[in-house]
């Protein structure tokens, strides 16, 4: 058995305690059916992170999170290592250029997609003031733990194209806002400093307000997945290349499912799906390995809420490995890890554009320790070694992030 049973939520991998007591009072506030914590668990904004929990007939706009939809596609290509290993340096330096990383950032280039069509735009009402946004940051990446990624398949030598964001700001604001309306405020409210070990907010899905976020939620999730198939285009673009073959999955959000023949809500926050047959994409730190993986059907499965990892897990918060922000000195202060050590601690042929020290090696358990945990709910189909990763600068700061 690869999990422990703490009061009746499952935890798989070592137990982080203040995980754990976020995940507690989450199993204890609402209709709860089921809550678990994936092997990279750590603390989040009242659900924490690796966590999942089902809901009878309520959703949690705080268990989603505030980058709804967050999750990665990774594609095969019909290039090997050999096809850009001397022009490598180049084609990461117009990712760079080309592709809009950061705070705030505008597409380089307007996207339509059909889902600006959606009825959701004028039905959902607080939508309506988002919509310009929305058009005008669809195809960025945002900068933290978001990523675009050039791998190559360890077994193949098969180049693959990577990345990591969800819904921008569109998101952030709509989880915002809904946040703002559970506890009585206005949508546009600029809501207080609130506890990250908060009870979840809560909608009944029968309520209009449940109903509306649901909507909002969905528009948020084909509004993530619009914006990494257009990462993914720009790349292959760049590259030459083709795609033979991808995985697309979401880590934050929330799905109607059946389990143990009662329909629930599962609301999964860094957690991937990984239902018996289900492809998921999980990505390791700039310095580990990512792998595509493929759901098993087990009695551990159906334990896990058919639920995984969604990366290696944090064992460092951003503000202790990375110091805070002097923005009238325009430097950091008291970081444990310098950009030094971070550089240091890449794998050789690693070439890296951009990212702070926030997100270094140091900062993350190692993909394959948190993959073992789960190892009897999923089968590992390509593992893949980064050769290039870009990120958004250094000191940017990002509210969208997961």
């Amino acid at each position: 058995m690869s999990y422990q049973d703490l009061e009746g939520i499952r935890v798989w991998g070592v137990p982080d305690e203040s995980a754990v007591r976020q995940m507690r009072t989450c199993a204890q506030t609402g209709d709860v059916f089921q809550a678990a914590l994936m092997a990279d668990h750590h603390k989040g904004y009242s659900q924490p992170i690796g966590g999942v929990v089902a809901y009878h007939d309520m959703v949690s706009p705080s268990g989603v999170g505030y980058d709804i939809a967050c999750g990665n596609k990774a594609v095969r290509t019909n290039l090997h290592l050999k096809d850009i290993r001397k022009d490598l340096h180049r084609i990461l330096d117009e990712i760079q250029k080309q592709v809009a990383f950061g705070l705030g950032r505008t597409s380089n280039k307007r996207i339509d997609h059909e889902l600006f069509d959606d009825e959701s735009w004028k039905e959902v009402k607080p939508l309506k003031g988002l919509y310009d946004l929305a058009r005008s940051q669809l195809g960025t990446v945002g900068s933290g733990n978001h990523y675009v990624d050039i791998l190559q398949d360890v077994a193949s030598g098969e180049i693959w194209v990577a990345v990591h964001f969800g819904s921008r700001g569109f998101g952030h604001k709509t989880a915002t806002g809904f946040l703002n309306l559970a506890a009585g405020r206005a949508f546009d409210a600029k809501p207080p400093g609130e506890s990250m070990d908060q009870p979840p907010a809560l909608f009944s899905v029968r309520s209009q307000l449940g109903q509306d976020y649901l909507r909002a939620m969905s528009l948020a999730g084909r509004y993530a997945y619009a914006g990494r198939d257009a990462v993914i285009q720009q790349v292959l673009d760049l590259l030459g290349a083709d795609d033979t073959f991808s995985v697309h999955n979401h880590h934050n959000y929330a799905w109607k499912e059946e389990h143990n023949g009662q329909e629930v809500y599962v609301v999964r926050k860094g957690a991937t799906p990984c239902f018996p047959g289900q492809l998921g994409f999980i990505g390791g730190s700039m310095a580990d390995i990512s792998v595509v993986v493929r759901g098993k059907d087990s009695a551990e499965s159906a334990l896990a809420l058919y639920s995984t990892v969604h990366g290696a897990g944090r064992i460092m918060s951003r503000t202790q490995a990375a110091g805070k922000m002097n923005w009238k000195k325009k430097r950091r202060i008291g970081g444990s890890i310098t950009r030094e050590q971070m550089l240091r601690a890449r794998i050789d042929g690693v070439e890296l554009r951009g990212a702070g020290t926030d997100e270094s090696p140091f900062v993350y358990r190692k993909l394959e320790d948190v993959l073992d945990a789960h190892k009897a709910t999923l089968d590992i189909l390509h593992v893949l070694k980064p050769v290039g990763v870009v990120m958004a600068g250094e000191d940017e700061y990002d509210p969208y992030m997961d």
